[in-house]
Formats: C-alpha cells, structure tokens, sequence
C-alpha cells in the first residue's frame, strides 16, 4: 500500500477515478467505532479519527510502467 493523507479526501479521490486511477480507503472505520470493538465505541480518539478521515491508498505495484507511475504523480499534483 502507498497511503497518503489529504485533506478533502473524497474530492481527490473523485478527481483520480475521473482521470482513470483507481484508490482504495483501505481502514475507513477507526478500530474503537467498529462493532468487534463495541465496548469502545463511545470513546474519543481525535487523532484516530482524523487519520480513518483523511488517508487514501494509491495505486502501487511492480507492474507499473515509468508512464503509469509519472501519470499518477502529475494527476495528484494538478489536483
């Protein structure tokens, strides 16, 4: 996984399916909210939460041609 941190996460993420580069929100749920946790799940953990919030996964692979990798970083640069 190569997991990046943005902000306005579903706008970007938007933004690359538009330009054909798929992401994944691999962990969308903090651990202490998801319901094997229950016993948690009043609890506050801002700095979880805001991560779970703001962390997107790229696209990577050894498969990736030089082409693919410098259209993924031009595409997240002109974002």
């Amino acid at each position: 996984m190569f997991v990046i941190q943005a902000e306005n996460r579903s706008e970007l993420q938007d933004y690359l399916a538009q330009n054909n580069i798929q992401t994944l929100i691999h962990y969308p749920i903090p651990p202490h909210k998801q319901e094997a946790y229950s016993e948690y799940n009043h609890l506050n953990f801002p700095l979880t939460e805001q991560l779970h919030n703001t962390v997107l996964s790229l696209p990577i692979s050894p498969v990736l041609s030089d082409e693919e990798v410098s259209k993924i970083i031009i595409t997240i640069n002109n974002f």
